[in-house]
C-alpha cells in the first residue's frame, strides 16, 4: 500500500488552520472535508447532520469507529505562520485541524485496500467538541449504529513527536460546569452598613469551595473545584446587589460526581444566610469521565509499539474529552500523540510540530485493520 504523501497531509492541515470555525458553526470545513473524502469515492453517511461528517469504507458486519474533532477556539492566532488562520479572533489553538487530517489521510490509506478490509470503518469528523455537545449530536444521529468499538486521539504537545500514551480505565475527568447566582442589597460603598454586602459574600463563597476537595472528600479522590469567573458592580463607589461567579468541578468518581451539587448547594445557602443574603446554583453537567476499555489500550499500546512509537501508561488526567460519550456506549480507547509544540493547547501561540501527522496515520490505518479483525473473529466465535 502506497502512503498517503506528507505533502497531502500538511496541505490538508494547514487549509484547515487558515479557515477555522467555531463549533457548531463548521459549515466551510464540513464542505472542505466532505469534498476531500468525495474525490476519493469514500462514502459519506446521509445522517443529517448540520455540520460534521461520517464516512465508511469496506463492507460487512464488523464495524468499528475512528473520530476526529473539527472545531476551533475563540483565540486570536499569534503564531505567525504563513498558514496562520484568516478568521479573526477564531484558531485552531486545540489541534483539531490535526487530528481532521490524520483521519482524512487514514480514510484515503484504508479506501485503497477496500476490498481486503474484514468489515467496515466508519469515520466520523465530528463538531462541537470544545462544547461538548458534539459527540451526543453524533450519537443521536445514529453514527454508532453496529459499532463494536471506537477509537480516537489527541495531539500531546508536552510530548516529543514520536511518543504515545494511554491507559486502560479513568484517563479524563467527569467535567461539571456551575453558576452560583449571589443576591444582597445594593448600597452606598460608605454606607455598606445599609445594605447586605453580596461581593463580601461571594468572597467568603469562594474560599469555602475549596473545604470541598480538602475536607470534604478524601485527599485521595480526584476532586479539583475551581471558580473562573467573578463578576459584580458596575461603579466605585456602590456596593452591588448581585455576584455571579462561574467555575468548574473535576472528578474521576461517579458517585463522588453526584455528590457535590448538593454539597455546593448546601455550602453557599448557609454563607449567604449567614449574611443576610441569598445564593442558587445553576449545575451544568458536561462529559463524564473518559474510561478506555483495558483489553483495547493494551492492543493500542502494543501495535503503536510495533509502529514505531515510544510508547507510556499515562496518568489520570482532570482536562475532560466528549469521547467519553463514546465510550459509555461502545468499548474502545482513547490516545495522546506526541506534537512537541513549545505552547501548549489553547494558547494563542500553540504551533505544532506537523512532522506528528504521517506516523499517525499509519498507526490508525493499522490499528483500525487490527481492530476488525478482533471484532470479527469474536463474531464467529460467537455464532
Amino acid at each position: 500500500m502506497t502512503a498517503i504523501s506528507t505533502e497531502q497531509l500538511i496541505h490538508w492541515r494547514r487549509e484547515l488552520h487558515q479557515h477555522p470555525e467555531l463549533s457548531n458553526q463548521e459549515h466551510a470545513t464540513t464542505a472542505r472535508i466532505t469534498r476531500w473524502l468525495q474525490q476519493a469515492n469514500i462514502r459519506v453517511l446521509p445522517l443529517g447532520l448540520s455540520t460534521g461528517v461520517v464516512a465508511e469504507i469496506g463492507q460487512g458486519d464488523a464495524v468499528i469507529a475512528l473520530r476526529a474533532d473539527i472545531d476551533a477556539l475563540p483565540i486570536e492566532e499569534l503564531t505567525q505562520q504563513p498558514w496562520q488562520s484568516q478568521q479573526p479572533g477564531v484558531m485552531h489553538a486545540c489541534g483539531h485541524d490535526l487530528h481532521s487530517s490524520v483521519m482524512l489521510g487514514v480514510a484515503h490509506q484504508l479506501k485503497r485496500i477496500e476490498a481486503q478490509l474484514p468489515g467496515r470503518v466508519r469515520i466520523l469528523f465530528q463538531p462541537a467538541e470544545e462544547t461538548f455537545n458534539g459527540a451526543q449530536q453524533l450519537i443521536d444521529a445514529g453514527a454508532l449504529e453496529e459499532v463494536q468499538a471506537i477509537f480516537g486521539l489527541h495531539n500531546a504537545p508536552d510530548l516529543p513527536v514520536g511518543t504515545l500514551r494511554t491507559r486502560g480505565g479513568a484517563m479524563y475527568a467527569n467535567v461539571d460546569r456551575f453558576q452560583i447566582n449571589i443576591s444582597g442589597k445594593g448600597a452606598h460603598a460608605a454606607r455598606p452598613h445599609e445594605g447586605i454586602d453580596a461581593i463580601v459574600i461571594a468572597s467568603h463563597i469562594v474560599t469555602a469551595l475549596q473545604h470541598l476537595p480538602s475536607r470534604v472528600f478524601s485527599a485521595l479522590a480526584s476532586v479539583v473545584v475551581s471558580v473562573t469567573r467573578f463578576t459584580a458592580g458596575n461603579s466605585w463607589n456602590v456596593l452591588p446587589h448581585q455576584v455571579e461567579l462561574e467555575g468548574t468541578v473535576r472528578t474521576h468518581d461517579a458517585a463522588i460526581r453526584a455528590e457535590i451539587p448538593q454539597r455546593i448547594r448546601s455550602l453557599i445557602a448557609g454563607i449567604a444566610a449567614g449574611f443576610d443574603g441569598g445564593a442558587e446554583l445553576v449545575w451544568q453537567p458536561g462529559p463524564p469521565s473518559l474510561i478506555n476499555t483495558p483489553a483495547w489500550a493494551e492492543v493500542a499500546l502494543h501495535l503503536a509499539q510495533q509502529q514505531g512509537y515510544d510508547i507510556h501508561t499515562a496518568t489520570p488526567q482532570m482536562g475532560g474529552e466528549d469521547f467519553a460519550f463514546y465510550l459509555h456506549q461502545v468499548p474502545g480507547v482513547f490516545v495522546n500523540i506526541g506534537s512537541a509544540s513549545t505552547h501548549g493547547l489553547h494558547h494563542p501561540a500553540f504551533d505544532p510540530d506537523e512532522a506528528m501527522l504521517a506516523p499517525a496515520v499509519q498507526y490508525f490505518t493499522a490499528l483500525a485493520q487490527r481492530a476488525l479483525a478482533e471484532v470479527q473473529q469474536a463474531q464467529e466465535l460467537a455464532s
